[in-house]
């Protein structure tokens, strides 16, 4: 049986001997996207997370692109992926899965660029079936 991002990410965590919040130090990824990861909600990552990651767990980044799923543009246009892009970022509440229908889980994530600028990126997930924006 294949395994999962999320199953790979902890038995190899675990063999190292670190907690989540030590990956995420090791990583300098932030703490909530590793247990995001671990939790099965995070099927697809960056080049940036995916090579942080690679780095604290001692592993080649090709490892942990294999395991990933990316179903972004696999159901829904881009045109609708966008609409829902812009109604996270400007506070919509209760928005539903374009594919199945299910609530959306929405959060945004504040990033800094090089020049340490915020910028806000949209996130959701479906809370039934593979959906998500990254």
């Amino acid at each position: 049986m294949k395994k999962t991002l999320a199953q790979f990410v902890q038995e190899k965590r675990d063999n190292l001997g670190l907690s989540p919040k030590g990956l995420a130090v090791k990583s300098n990824i932030d703490l909530s996207l590793i247990e995001d990861i671990e939790a099965g909600k995070e099927l697809f990552l960056s080049v940036t997370v995916r090579q942080n990651l690679a780095k604290g767990l001692k592993c080649h980044p090709e490892e942990i692109r294999r395991l990933e799923k990316d179903f972004r543009n696999d159901f829904v246009s881009l045109q609708m992926i966008e609409s829902l892009k812009d109604l996270i970022l400007n506070g919509a509440g209760g928005l539903k899965c374009p594919k199945c229908g299910a609530p959306l889980v929405t959060k945004v994530e504040r990033m800094y660029d090089l020049e340490d600028n915020l910028v806000l990126h949209p996130k959701a997930h479906c809370t039934k079936c593979v959906f998500q924006i990254h």
